[in-house]
């Protein structure tokens, strides 16, 4: 997405939009094309401002300049003051005394527009990703040398732990914390792993690293397995990604020819090798002992914890497993070094986050932005505003594995901290965004199904907990449901999070707690007055 230098943003609430929000928002475009600033200006829609008394808003971001209210008339000047001229618009302005915290985030963040930075996607999109020569013209393998030549594996990973790097695929645990448990671990030979099945709805980030970068997994690989002493790597690739399997094995073999991989790289005693594991579609595999267990040829169920991968991994040996968005991290921390990567991001969650935008904004697809980044900037930066000018309801992080975010926590920094902090967590990267006709009941009984298909049924508490809860769920969805079901549902959420043997288990216990938590008043809606405020769920009342 195209940086710009100013965003505008009209506000979208009910009463914006009985005062003639819909004519401002195309008025600015209008104008702001006529002064030739559509290339420098971009105008979304933004709801719950929390001023109505002067709706409809304008509100020009970085500059935290709040207009109001506007009215059609208004707009040339609005926009040939401030964003021609660079003066403030006057009489237009609202004081700075009377703007609602609402609208806080705005001053939050006054002289900065968050833009994209690509750290993990800087080259996708740039070079060609079936030539290593392309890759080694923007700095590719320049990491992988300055390892092997001038870093002891020890002092590869301090430089990862400087860095705060954490994890990726949705835990956040620190990465030089599991570079160190590997390296120390006793046993040999140790394995490298990366996890490219991505299998969460809604997520295909990792897609298009491997599709648009595939020698960055490798070079990552290798610095990894340089640090803890491994021999032989692994990527597991979900089988429907036929393109990025065809693009990883081209690289394998170019970094085999050139010596990035196999015996005695950089003419040194390091050596490591790479092969390939196609998944079969278990979304269970993406789980990292299940993922072991398919790589050695077993069904693909999860492991008792402990002992844990980092001692009894691959064919019971110290294994290293990383997402493919954690690793594509570690070249460019080598190469510039930790205090390079702390600076973006915050201080407790360094670095960028990959997300996808999906759902109900006028633009959706994949963005790199700082961690920390809120879902309000999210949503009027890079999604656009939401479609159609509807209010924003709820998101959801992570794809099914992730939590409900309410609107109450749209200003929440998303970094791992602040989330756990808030009682949600941040997941892999998918962004669902969602506005008020979305039924909360329909979305968790959905999400509930998939974890109900998705269970290898190895463990009661997951394989019966998500069928009684889907079950629960289509009930009040049918209006059929009691106020019983809701502590049948709170205490079926308890089991699968205490005893439940996997993480799915444990995560499908998220959207029930975030359901009943956030928005309580429309479930039991379904049940009271059996109706379906936001007009989604069929509802059978029984005579």
């Amino acid at each position: 997405m195209k940086a710009v230098r100013s965003l505008v943003l009209v506000s979208s609430d009910s009463e914006s939009m009985a005062k003639g929000a819909l004519d401002v928002h195309a008025r600015l475009q209008q104008e702001i094309a006529a002064f030739g600033l559509s290339d420098e200006i971009a105008v979304a829609m933004v709801s719950d401002i929390g001023r109505h008394d002067a709706a409809p808003l304008v509100i020009v971001y970085p500059e935290a300049v709040v207009y109001g209210p506007v009215t059609p008339n208004d707009v040339r000047f609005l926009v040939e003051e401030h964003l021609f001229k660079g003066r403030l618009a006057a009489g237009l302005q609202l004081p700075a005394r009377e703007l609602s915290g609402r609208i806080a985030w705005i001053s939050a963040r006054k002289g900065t527009l968050p833009a994209e930075q690509r750290i993990v996607m800087e080259r996708a999109g740039v070079i060609d990703p079936e030539d290593i020569e392309d890759y080694i013209a923007h700095n590719g393998y320049e990491a992988l040398g300055k390892c092997i030549t001038e870093m002891k594996p020890a002092d590869v990973i301090a430089e990862i732990a400087k860095s705060g790097l954490r994890g990726r695929g949705g835990a956040g645990f620190p990465s030089g914390a599991k570079l160190k448990a590997v390296a120390q671990a006793p046993g040999a030979p140790k394995y490298v792993i990366c996890n490219a099945d991505e299998s969460e709805p809604g997520t295909f980030k990792d897609r298009l690293i491997l599709e648009g970068d595939p020698h960055s997994i490798i070079e990552a690989m290798a610095i990894a397995a340089y640090a803890v002493g491994a021999s032989e790597g692994f990527i597991y690739v979900r089988g429907e990604y036929m393109l990025a399997q065809a693009r990883l094995t081209t690289a394998i073999v170019q970094a085999r020819e050139y010596g990035m991989l196999g015996q005695s790289i950089f003419g040194t005693g390091f050596s490591f090798d790479i092969h390939i594991h196609s998944g079969a579609g278990a979304y269970i595999c993406g789980e990292e002992t299940a993922l072991i267990e398919s790589i050695e040829g077993k069904r693909g169920e999860p492991r008792a914890r402990p002992p844990y991968p980092t001692t009894h991994g691959l064919w019971g040996k110290p294994t290293l497993v990383n997402n493919v968005e954690t690793l594509a991290n570690l070249p460019a921390i080598v190469r510039n070094g930790a205090a390079w990567y702390k600076s973006f991001g915050t201080p407790s969650s360094p670095g960028t986050k990959v997300y996808t935008i999906l759902g109900h904004v006028n633009m959706t697809g994949l963005i790199e932005v700082p961690m920390g980044i809120t879902l309000r900037e999210v949503i009027t930066i890079y999604g656009k505003g939401m479609r159609s000018g509807s209010g924003f309801k709820l998101a959801q992080t992570g794809g099914s594995s992730g939590s409900i975010i309410p609107a109450s926590l749209q200003d929440t920094p998303m970094d791992f901290d602040s989330f756990n902090k808030a009682g949600v967590s941040l997941g892999s990267g998918a962004l669902l965004i969602c506005d008020e006709d979305t039924c909360v009941v329909d979305l968790t009984r959905v999400l509930l199904k998939f974890f109900k298909n998705e269970s290898c049924g190895k463990c009661g508490p997951c394989r019966i907990g998500t069928q009684r809860a889907y079950q629960l769920l289509t009930n009040l969805s049918e209006g059929t449901g009691t106020l019983h079901d809701l502590a049948d549902l709170e205490m079926i959420a308890d089991g699968l999070t205490q005893l439940s043997n996997c993480g799915l288990g444990q995560t499908a216990a998220v959207p029930i707690r975030d359901m009943l938590k956030y928005f309580r008043a429309e479930v039991e809606a379904h049940i009271k007055l059996k109706v379906c405020p936001a007009g989604a769920c069929t509802l059978r009342v029984l005579s």
